[in-house]
């Protein structure tokens, strides 16, 4: 080591020793995460050519693979995942979707909203904290451009003393592959002229799958079906993840038509029995199902069967894809390096509007009622087709990574505060503040929004799963044409709404005449996580195409609460709190269990 290196090192380790020390203000603490400093998670991203369903594509993979690994945390703990962004040219963030990060606000991992993204060759240290009640089903995923196609992973947080008995768990992390490369698809839905991607090739089961066209070249790329391995007599809980980019699924298993829902978006739910599932962009889902006994085998067994089929099939789309997984028992087998000849069960139509009414929270969950809604937001979407791009508009505005021109809670933070949005503006304008493109609203407020679609200028309809970063809102269900206050307030007699984070709002028959009200879903929300949060759809193109919105919750104090020289390594792109080969980070601790 020359001196030089030494002093700097030195320089480093006092600098280190002094925040540790000194730097506690506000409840937090600044933290130099030096060679000493260990992440209990490492994701290292980066892009390479992997075989994927008989085929080969450039991806952004996370450790090598394509999902993730799984990652398991407790409830009530905090942890610190470091993730590399090892490409060359590409920006990264890392999103903990479902979970809010109203504590640790830059660890949201949205790059138009709470963070700069990680720069290439650069990493980032996420601090997540579940709380006490979050136990469920996740995922983690890149927000940006269409990189979470291939980029996501399960994020799995685990109960303690979890309400219903089973003897085991699988996880089914559904995602989309698209031949076209990242690049080529970002390239043809933002910049002229405008090219759709098209409809996926496949729906991967943990990122397996096999060739959908009979006799179709695999070249020498193998693959297979994913394989779900189960016992006779036992209860097991399915996890299913919709990590996909566009498709909107039904699905369901072969001869065994007994689930029961019992977690949706990571809030537990009184058990709901259902034959199949329907599942977007951005949900989740817990299912226990009873597999069969052993006499049941047998009797199959008998009369041929040795295997059974999860089914899935894309809904709302011009072209359906079907894909397959394989359930499989003991002393079961099948050549799971093709699908099916014929699709061994039928699958239903999309039920519009399922479960919207009929899931229940398995604890009270303290529902907001009518009488409680302080204000009533309507999110306008409107579609804008012209000769050379599709974009979407919330209010007459998009929101994509081009504006602002840096994460606005950034900007709030570099005192510019000329973008915080003027409460009494957005009050006198249905919600919104026009000169920030953004949606204010008050600590202690409970919010009634509305999303409300309208025809599109190409009359073509969609659905749209929406999600909502922060606080889980409750859903309080959907409908064809324009909101109907009283109407769907007589749909919620008796009914305590379950929370979500990601609904649907539906494609209702008829093609829609351009702005003219056609479907609608309706959230309430009580507000209580201060900070900026994204509102989008969760389909990858249309969010690429503008379709998201920003929500600043709380008053200046409340949002920009850890001031300033504290969060300056985290308010230019490759600050301090970003890590790269010749730096180490310097990060805020939000938590007093970093201690332990």
């Amino acid at each position: 080591m020359t001196t030089k290196t030494a002093v700097i090192s030195f320089c480093r380790l006092l600098m280190g020793l002094a925040l540790v020390v000194s730097s506690i203000v506000n409840g937090y603490k600044l933290r130099y995460h030096g060679e000493s400093f260990k992440p209990d998670i490492v994701l290292r991203v980066t892009e390479n050519s992997i075989p994927v369903a008989c085929s080969t594509r450039y991806s952004v993979v996370i450790n090598g693979t394509s999902p993730g690994p799984e990652i398991r945390l407790r409830q009530g703990r905090t942890y610190w995942i470091r993730v590399y962004n090892d490409m060359e040219t590409q920006n990264l963030t890392m999103h903990w979707h479902g979970l809010s990060m109203a504590a640790s606000p830059f660890s949201d991992g949205s790059p138009q909203a709470s963070q700069w993204p990680i720069a290439p060759q650069y990493f980032f240290d996420y601090e997540l904290h579940p709380n006490v009640g979050d136990a469920g089903t996740y995922f983690y995923h890149s927000h940006v451009g269409f990189q979470a196609m291939s980029a996501s992973g399960p994020l799995i947080i685990e109960d303690d003393d979890p309400p219903y008995q089973y003897d085991g768990e699988r996880t089914i992390h559904l995602s989309d592959l698209f031949l076209q490369t990242d690049e080529q698809i970002e390239t043809g839905l933002t910049q002229p002229p405008y090219v759709w991607s098209g409809e996926p090739s496949n729906v991967l089961v943990n990122g397996q799958g096999v060739l959908l066209n009979p006799g179709a070249d695999t070249g020498d790329t193998e693959c297979s079906l994913a394989t779900i391995l189960v016992e006779p007599e036992k209860v097991y809980r399915l996890r299913f993840i919709g990590a996909t980019a566009l498709s909107y699924v039904s699905l369901g298993f072969q001869s065994h038509n007994n689930l029961s829902i019992i977690e949706a978006d990571g809030d537990y739910t009184q058990p709901f029995g259902v034959d199949h599932l329907q599942i977007g962009a951005g949900q989740r889902f817990s299912a226990l199902m009873r597999t069969k006994s052993r006499k049941e085998l047998e009797e199959d067994r008998a009369n041929g069967i040795n295997h059974y089929f999860l089914q899935i099939e894309t809904r709302e789309r011009p072209d359906s894809v079907r894909s397959y997984a394989a359930l499989i028992y003991p002393g079961g087998s099948y050549n799971v390096s093709t699908a099916p000849a014929n699709p061994p069960m039928i699958l239903p139509s999309t039920t519009l509007g399922w479960l919207d009414y009929q899931l229940r929270p398995l604890t009270p969950n303290n529902f907001p009622t009518l009488a409680e809604v302080t204000r009533r937001v309507t999110v306008t979407i409107t579609q804008i087709v012209n000769n050379t791009l599709v974009t979407f508009l919330q209010n007459g505005f998009p929101w994509t990574e081009s504006f602002p021109p840096m994460p606005y809670l950034v900007a709030l933070y570099n005192e510019d505060l000329s973008l915080f949005p003027s409460y009494e503006s957005a009050i006198n304008n249905g919600g919104m503040d026009n000169r920030t493109r953004t949606f204010p609203a008050k600590l202690g407020e409970v919010l009634e929004i509305i999303i409300q679609m309208t025809g599109a200028g190409n009359g073509i309809l969609n659905v749209h799963p929406f999600h909502a970063h922060g606080a889980h809102f409750y859903d309080i269900g959907s409908g064809s044409g324009a909101y109907d206050l009283m109407q769907n307030e007589e749909r919620l007699k008796g009914v305590e709404p379950v929370r979500r984070d990601t609904a649907m709002t539906y494609r209702y028959p008829g093609s829609g005449i351009p702005g003219v009200p056609w479907a609608w879903r309706a959230w309430r929300l009580r507000v209580t996580d201060a900070g900026v949060w994204l509102v989008h759809c969760h389909i990858l193109q249309h969010m690429l195409m503008g379709m998201q919105t920003v929500w600043v919750f709380g008053d200046r104090n409340d949002v920009l609460r850890l001031g300033y020289p504290a969060v300056k390594g985290y308010l230019s792109y490759g600050g301090e709190a970003y890590g790269n080969s010749s730096r180490w980070p310097t990060c805020v601790h939000y938590w007093d269990d970093d201690d332990d």
